[in-house]
């Protein structure tokens, strides 16, 4: 056995079938393979698992117990690993306080950099942070903005307190707050609230004397408060997560956000808020984009914020270096997107002098723009040379050309894959007969005939942050790709700007699927209802009773088909439910069939199977046909969603808009997480929407679906502020005479 290797033997995680493999350290390894294959499964659900179960069992039971909890993967051994950094595409999340100089480490350097050579000085360096009492602003606590309640969305001031002019749900007729309003004397329930006086409605709305009321048929007094100062106790001036979901929903309905009155958004204390640094306040200084910054902090040459300043320089060159020059330090990480995101996280592994470790990346290039990802490499083989393992879960032909191994999974997706098809060099998998191979052996050209559009929707003098009083008109009838370098504004323009103009447009993002651990594509495409009523007419019973979630649950399981068993420091058991064998329902209603088979046995059915099996089911034909449609027709019905991969989330999210006719649609990457031979079936879906007589926009790096687009809206030059432009809008051919676009350069290229 080689002892400069990963060894890994009998791999059965998910769909691996007794995978025996051994990985070279010290090299850059991408895994390959069409989506479903089992790639994850090997390099997450195996290696990086056991490697973080291994390196916590080093620690005292203590600390144990406070650590991510990992159960020992399927496989007969693991041996030779090396402490795992997985960098993958979950959102980075953060509240309202994370941001990207936060979350990069340079928003500690600049509170230094002030605290020691700012003017006017407010103190130490904690009176420069946003989350720190003695540097927040006091009126919004540090977030820069405060939320109210909606006068406009709350009121109905044609209307009296008896007519229902409070629109709050919780301020309904009848309802115990509105009588504070309606019954207490204070206010004439039947006159409107266009008609009170400004005393009235500064009492109705404000008042926080705690003046002392009685309701009718009430025996004992009530402090008497607003209705803004009420809501404001009770729904925003608190934590409302254990609130109902549908109470959080109505809140979020009448709340809206605005800039906060008192530091203009800069979140900081008046003191800090004066202090200046080559001119500029810390708030102006965290505005300015990361390569704007990088000026700024070159010219300081104090000797004692000098020092300081080099070290955010390098970290600042870090996130200019894998093309995020064009974000802020005080960009709120919730409104990251997932390649921003993932990018972010390896910045702070870049400074790093640690080797010997196992970097595990989650297709690092989602969101990047062809011309951005030869930076990537870079950085890839960065890690590498500095004595570390890089594993990299990639379909991007130019990652993949740079590997110094390569793993192919396959040859197919779910029962279909999990095995390695091939292992070897880059050159190797060029010639070999696999999905991967022959991909990366194909050649396409563009369109033989684009479509004509049939009409026009015209966005006009868009200007929506980095936008540039852009018109431009989306061609009605056809595909239509949204390109340019990332930050260049196609979100904005796709996402944001165009559904603001044409709201009926159906929008099919990169956001998680909203979806429980007991979520399952049947759940999730509408298909458990008529197969519990499939059921249920064929036996005469309720249809709740073969609801996993309801009255046909198992008693000692809960529905779950397995039971969990935490034993504090040591390792997790899970465990298949003995009483229901893991079929989730009781006996009694595993018992009850429609043509010999079970409801578990339907859920075990893949969406192919089923759509032979129930093709008699006009309710479940539709949901059945979308989800064989978009290349899933090898999941099984009851698989947990949770557990899918990036791709096939993404894919099930947009079966659930084909049958639509006539309408407008758009797609943000939909090819994020497809293998080069699924785009194929991509391309074909979008061709059925638009045959179909639908408008299809999609925002996209990938070059397979800009050749096959009917016309192109290309976006530039750069990110940021040096984007925002419409460089294009034609034919694809088009943008190979455009020297100024990167995608073009790209086109060219290739």
């Amino acid at each position: 056995m080689a002892t400069d290797s990963i060894r890994i033997t009998g791999a059965r995680e998910h769909n691996l079938k007794d995978v025996t493999l051994e990985i070279p350290r010290g090299r850059l390894t991408v895994f390959t393979g069409v989506s479903g294959s089992g790639k994850s499964s090997l390099v997450f659900g195996t290696i990086a698992v056991e490697s973080q179960r291994q390196l916590g069992e080093t620690f005292d039971w203590y600390v144990r117990n406070r650590l991510p909890k990992h159960e020992r993967p399927k496989a007969d051994t693991i041996e030779r690993l090396s402490p795992a950094i997985v960098v993958d595409q979950r959102p980075v999340g953060g509240n309202a306080r994370s941001t990207v100089g936060t979350m990069t480490d340079i928003h500690p350097m600049l509170r230094v950099l002030y605290s020691r050579c700012g003017t006017p000085s407010a103190g130490e360096a904690s009176a420069y942070s946003f989350n720190d009492p003695a540097g927040m602003c006091p009126e919004c606590d540090g977030l820069g903005k405060v939320v109210r309640l909606d006068l406009e969305r709350a009121l109905d001031c044609a209307k009296s307190l008896n007519e229902g002019a409070i629109r709050l749900p919780m301020v309904g007729v009848g309802s115990a707050w509105w009588q504070m309003f309606a019954e207490t004397g204070l206010f004439d329930p039947d006159k409107p609230l266009a008609q009170y006086t400004e005393a009235e409605r500064k009492l109705l709305l404000y008042d926080d004397t705690g003046r002392k009321v009685r309701r009718a048929r009430a025996r004992n007094d009530n402090s008497y408060e607003g209705l803004v100062v009420g809501f404001h106790r009770q729904y925003v001036n608190r934590d409302v997560s254990g609130l109902s979901e549908r109470l959080r929903d109505a809140v979020r309905r009448f709340v809206r956000e605005d800039v906060c009155p008192e530091c203009g958004g800069a979140r900081l204390a008046a003191a800090a808020r004066k202090t200046q640094v080559a001119g500029l306040t810390l708030a102006e200084m965290t505005a300015l984009e990361a390569d704007e910054l990088i000026t700024v902090l070159q010219g300081i040459d104090d000797p004692v914020g000098g020092p300081v300043a080099a070290r955010a320089v390098a970290s600042l060159e870090r996130v200019v270096g894998i093309g995020l020059g064009y974000l802020s330090l005080d960009r709120e990480t919730a409104t990251l997107s997932g390649g921003e995101g993932q990018r972010l996280k390896t910045v702070r592994h870049l400074g790093s002098s640690l080797t010997g470790m196992t970097y595990i990346f989650d297709e690092p290039s989602i969101g990047l723009h062809p011309r951005d990802v030869a930076r990537l490499n870079a950085l890839l083989l960065r890690l590498r040379d500095h004595g570390n393992t890089v594993l990299v879960v990639e379909h991007d032909p130019d990652v993949i050309a740079v590997a110094d191994h390569v793993v192919d999974m396959g040859p197919g997706a779910g029962t279909h894959g999990g095995r390695v098809v091939y292992e070897g060099t880059v050159e190797g998998l060029g010639e070999a007969d696999t999905p991967t191979g022959r991909a990366l052996r194909r050649t396409a050209g563009f369109k033989a005939a684009a479509r004509a559009p049939a009409g026009l929707l015209p966005l006009e003098g868009v200007t929506l942050h980095n936008l540039k009083n852009v018109s431009v008109s989306v061609p009605t009838g056809v595909l239509t790709a949204v390109t340019g370098v990332a930050g260049s504004g196609k979100s904005t323009l796709a996402t944001e700007a165009f559904p603001a103009r044409y709201p009926e447009a159906v929008v099919v993002g990169q956001g998680a699927i909203g979806a429980s651990s007991r979520s399952t594509p049947a759940t999730y495409l509408g298909l458990m209802d008529p197969l519990r009523r499939l059921f249920a007419r064929t036996h005469g019973v309720p249809p709740g009773l073969f609801s996993f979630n309801s009255a046909g649950a198992c008693g000692n399981c809960g529905g779950r088909g397995e039971i969990r068993t935490d034993l504090a420091f040591m390792d997790p058991v899970t465990r298949t439910c003995e009483a229901c064998r893991g079929r989730r329902f009781h006996e009694d209603v595993l018992a009850m069939t429609v043509r010999g088979r079970s409801v578990a046995d339907m859920l075990d059915l893949t969406a192919e199977e089923a759509r032979d099996f129930l093709a008699g089911e006009p309710a479940m034909r539709a949901p059945l046909a979308a989800m064989n449609d978009v290349g899933l027709g090898y999941l099984p019905l009851g698989r947990s969603v949770s557990s899918l991969s990036g791709g096939e989330r993404q894919r099930l999210k947009l079966a659930t808009h084909l049958d639509g006719t006539g309408g407008v649609y758009v797609l943000d990457e939909p090819t994020t997480g497809l293998h080069m031979a699924d785009v194929d079936g991509l391309l074909a879906l979008l061709d059925r929407l638009v045959d179909a007589g639908n408008t299809v926009l999609v925002i996209e790096h990938n070059m397979d679906v800009v050749r096959h687009a009917d016309r192109v809206i290309d976006l530039g030059p750069e990110g940021g502020r040096r984007g925002g432009e419409v460089l294009f809008s034609g034919v694809p051919r088009g943008l190979l005479d455009r020297p100024d676009s990167p995608t073009g350069q790209h086109l060219r290229r290739r």
